[in-house]
C-alpha cells in the first residue's frame, strides 16, 4: 500500500508540473497584447506650425520630442477643409465615394470606431465633432463614450465652452477653457481603461480661429480675437503652444500609468493653417491656405510615436494620404478590415517601423464642401507634379503656389510621363460617386453655418459666407 501511495503522489506531482509547463508554454506563444491607439488631429494646423518641421513661430517641445523619438512624415496631405478630411480619415475612403456636405457624414458609413469596437477595444472620441447633429451618431460609429463640441450645436469652443457629454448638453460659465475640458476627459478615459486595449480618437478644438487668448495668456479673462485683431499672429502661435502643452499632459499620463510602450500615438492636422495666417518657417513666412487646394491648404504635420515599434528619430518623405491612417492603425492593432469595406487607403505601418513599405506613386483628391455630383476641384499629384481634371498641370517644385500652369509644348519627357501617370490616376476614380451620396449635397455657406441648432421640421437657412 505504501508503494501505491508513493506512486500516486508522484503521478499527481507530475500532472501538476505538466500543467504548469503547458501554461508557461502557452504564455510564451500567446499573441502580445494589442496596443492602445491614440489618434490626435489638430484643427487648422499646417505643416509649417510645428518646430520639428522647421516652424519658428511657436514652441512645440512635446511634439518635437514625439517626433525625435518616433517618426516624422514630411509629405502627409489631407483635404483643404475640416469635414471633408474627417470623413476621409474616419472611413479610409476618398471624398468621391462618401462625402455628402459640410458638417455632416452619411450615417451608413463604417468608421475606424466601428472596427476597433468590434475587435474588443474600449472606444472614445473627445474634441470637435462637426459630422451631424444627432446625439446617437458617436455610438452608431463605434464610440462607447464621448465629450464633444459641435455635436448638437455650435456655442463657444474656447472660454465658457458648451459641450455634449454622453448624451447631455453641458455649458460652462466660469471661464473654463474648452480644450482643457476635453483634454481632461481624454486623460480620464485612458486612466479608467488602462487595463485593456483602448482606442481614443481625439480631434482637438485647437488651433482654429477665433484666435483668442489661452489660459497661459496674461489677458485670458478680458482679451478676445474681436478686440485685439492686431494680436492674431501671436495669438495663433500661443494656441499652437497650448495645443502642444495639452499633448504633453497626455503623454505624461501614459508614462504615469505605465502605458507608454503599449500605445501607438498618431498626430496630424486636419487641413492647412487658417487662410492668410502668417507663420515664420525656415527663415521665411508661410501664409496659411485652408480651403485652397495648393499644398499650403493640404500639407499637414504627421508624427507617429510608438516606443519599441516605431523607428526612433526617423524621417520619411513618402507621400501619405489621410485615407491611409485607418488601414495603418488597424494593421498596427491587428484589427481586421472586412473585405466588403473597399477603402482607398494603404497602410504605412512598414514606414513607421523604418522598413521600405510600398510608397504611393500619387495621391488623388475629390474636393467640394457642398458635395453634389461634381467636384469643385479634382486632382492627383506626386512629389513634383500636379494634374487637375480640367487639364491644368503644375511643377510643384518650381511653382508651389500654382500660379503658372505648364504649357503642353514646354513639357520634357519626365513631365509628360508624370502627366500620363496622374491622368490615369484621376481616370481610375471616374464613376465611383454613388447617386445616394451625391443627392445629399447642400450649398456650403461657410463654417459659421452650424452656429444654431436646427429647429425640428424647419429647413436651416445657410448664412452668408464668412
Amino acid at each position: 500500500m505504501r508503494e501505491g501511495f508513493v506512486l500516486r503522489s508522484r503521478f499527481q506531482r507530475m500532472k501538476r508540473l505538466l500543467a504548469l509547463a503547458c501554461l508557461v508554454t502557452a504564455s510564451l506563444h500567446a499573441a502580445p497584447r494589442q496596443p492602445n491607439v491614440i489618434l490626435i488631429m489638430a484643427d487648422d494646423l499646417g505643416y509649417e506650425a510645428i518646430a520639428a518641421n522647421g516652424g519658428e513661430a511657436a514652441k512645440t517641445p512635446n511634439l518635437d520630442k514625439l517626433a525625435h523619438e518616433g517618426v516624422r512624415f514630411d509629405a502627409c496631405h489631407v483635404q483643404p477643409l475640416c469635414t471633408p478630411t474627417r470623413t476621409a480619415l474616419m472611413t479610409g475612403m476618398v471624398n468621391a465615394r462618401n462625402y455628402t456636405h459640410f458638417g455632416h457624414m452619411d450615417p451608413a458609413q463604417i468608421t475606424f470606431g466601428n472596427l476597433f469596437k468590434q475587435a474588443g477595444y474600449a472606444t472614445a472620441v473627445t474634441g470637435k465633432w462637426q459630422l451631424g447633429h444627432d446625439m446617437a451618431l458617436p455610438a452608431k460609429w463605434g464610440f462607447d463614450e464621448y465629450c464633444l463640441w459641435q455635436l448638437t450645436r455650435r456655442p463657444s469652443r474656447y472660454k465658457n465652452v458648451g459641450l455634449e457629454v454622453n448624451g447631455k448638453e453641458v455649458d460652462y460659465t466660469e471661464g473654463e477653457y474648452g480644450p482643457d475640458i476635453v483634454n481632461d476627459y481624454a486623460l480620464d478615459f485612458i486612466t479608467r481603461k488602462k487595463d485593456a486595449p483602448f482606442f481614443l480618437y481625439y480631434p482637438m478644438m485647437l488651433t482654429h480661429a477665433p484666435y483668442d487668448p489661452t489660459p497661459d495668456s496674461p489677458d485670458y479673462v478680458e482679451g478676445s480675437a474681436k478686440k485685439d485683431k492686431e494680436k492674431s499672429g501671436q495669438r495663433f502661435a500661443d494656441m499652437v503652444a497650448y495645443m502642444d502643452k495639452l499633448i504633453g499632459k497626455l503623454t505624461v499620463r501614459l508614462d504615469e500609468l505605465g502605458l507608454r510602450n503599449d500605445t501607438l500615438l498618431v498626430f496630424l492636422g486636419d487641413n492647412g493653417t487658417g487662410n492668410g495666417t502668417p507663420m515664420k518657417f525656415r527663415g521665411g513666412i508661410i501664409l496659411g491656405a485652408k480651403g485652397q487646394t495648393i499644398a499650403q491648404g493640404t500639407h499637414v504635420p504627421l508624427i507617429v510615436n510608438w516606443p519599441g515599434a516605431a523607428k526612433s528619430g526617423h524621417t520619411c518623405d513618402d507621400i501619405i494620404d489621410v485615407t491611409d491612417v485607418l488601414p495603418t492603425i488597424c494593421a498596427a492593432a491587428r484589427v481586421p478590415i472586412p473585405e466588403s469595406l473597399k477603402i482607398d487607403g494603404r497602410s504605412f505601418l512598414p514606414q513607421i517601423r523604418g522598413e521600405q513599405g510600398v510608397e504611393r506613386p500619387w495621391r488623388y483628391t475629390w474636393y467640394n464642401p457642398s458635395g453634389g455630383q461634381t467636384a469643385k476641384a479634382e486632382f492627383a499629384h506626386d512629389h513634383r507634379f500636379k494634374l487637375y481634371s480640367d487639364g491644368r498641370f503644375f511643377d510643384l517644385k518650381a511653382d508651389p503656389l500654382e500660379k503658372s500652369p505648364l504649357k503642353e509644348d514646354s513639357l520634357d519627357e519626365a513631365a509628360r510621363e508624370a502627366q500620363r501617370k496622374l491622368d490615369v490616376a484621376i481616370e481610375s476614380f471616374q464613376g465611383v460617386r454613388p447617386e445616394a451620396i451625391a443627392a445629399q449635397g447642400q450649398a456650403f455657406g461657410g463654417e459659421g453655418e452650424e452656429k444654431k441648432k436646427p429647429e425640428a421640421g424647419k429647413k436651416k437657412k445657410a448664412p452668408k459666407q464668412k
